[in-house]
């Protein structure tokens, strides 16, 4: 069975940096899966946030995040790097994975989803 396994949320202050990363377990070798992050406030709906390709060579950002969140991938582990967080970065982080080679924005086209991790930005 595969399944996407999270690390790495916390309590971090505004204008630091913290790090999530995302495993597929369970998957076999021939399998190809493109990779995501999604987040989630309180009382809002879940957005994405980053996403990369199967083989790493493209990654696209939500128009918040970019220039400050960046994400890598190697194999089947992705790793969500964010610097200078801010307040609104709080939420729930989710991973996501869908077996195609390119990723999208499309929540609903994600097959794979992690079981979250909070993040919490102090001010």
């Amino acid at each position: 069975q595969v399944q996407l396994v999270e690390s790495g949320g916390g309590l971090v202050q505004s204008g630091g940096s913290r790090t999530l990363s995302c495993v597929i377990e369970g998957r076999n070798l021939e399998d190809n899966y493109a990779m995501a992050w999604f987040r989630q406030a309180p009382g809002k709906e879940r957005e994405f946030v980053a996403g990369i390709s199967t083989f790493g060579g493209h990654t696209r950002y939500s128009d918040s995040v970019e220039g400050r969140f960046d994400l890598t991938r190697n194999g089947a582990k992705s790793t969500l790097q964010m610097t200078n967080l801010k307040s609104e970065d709080t939420a729930i982080y989710f991973c996501a994975a869908r077996p195609w080679l390119q990723s999208s924005q499309v929540l609903t086209s994600y097959n794979l989803w992690g079981q979250g991790t909070q993040v919490t930005v102090s001010s």
